[in-house]
């Protein structure tokens, strides 16, 4: 990243996409939009003052992601408590956070990497398929690589897929 962006607060990948778009929603009078966006802004600002040191585009998809599940919760609370009008809203912005990340993988991606994942295990362990009691380190090694293919997969669908095919 260049100096130049951090000193602007505009680096580059995510933050910088959403600085622009922040500016382009403010021209379009879009508060709805103008509101998320500068929460977003505002939560990868905050990580990075933590950290003391611009973000990595991994590091600004992970925090998306957190938004996202968050969203996800919230959505699904609002439902429950008969409150359609503000899981909509919720469900907007989800919309509006998974434009700035990368494709979600298939189920068919996933299960191909976690099946990847198990079988360089099994030859890295004598031969010995992973059980149930090795799911954490199977889960790692899935999230390794997808990070790693610039893919995203929703956890709850990777941990249900590592489970299935380790009880196999």
């Amino acid at each position: 990243m260049s100096e130049q962006g951090s000193e602007t607060g505009v680096g580059t990948g995510i933050a910088a996409r959403i600085g622009k778009d922040i500016i382009a929603a403010m021209r379009a009078k879009e508060e709805h939009k103008l509101t998320t966006l500068r929460m977003v802004k505002s939560a990868l600002k905050s990580k990075e003052i933590d950290k003391r040191e611009p973000l990595t585009d991994a590091e600004e998809a992970q925090i998306l992601t957190t938004l996202i599940k968050q969203r996800r919760e919230s959505v699904e609370s609002f439902t429950k408590g008969g409150r359609p009008e503000l899981a909509q809203k919720e469900q907007q912005e989800i919309v509006m956070i998974e434009s700035y990340l990368p494709q979600e993988a298939t189920e068919d991606e996933v299960r191909a990497i976690v099946m990847g994942a198990i079988h360089t295990l099994t030859m890295d362990n004598a031969g010995i398929r992973p059980g149930q009691k090795d799911m954490g380190t199977v889960m790692r090694v899935v999230k390794q690589r997808t990070l790693a293919s610039g893919i995203r997969a929703d956890g709850k669908m990777v941990s249900e897929l590592v489970k299935a095919e380790l009880g196999k």
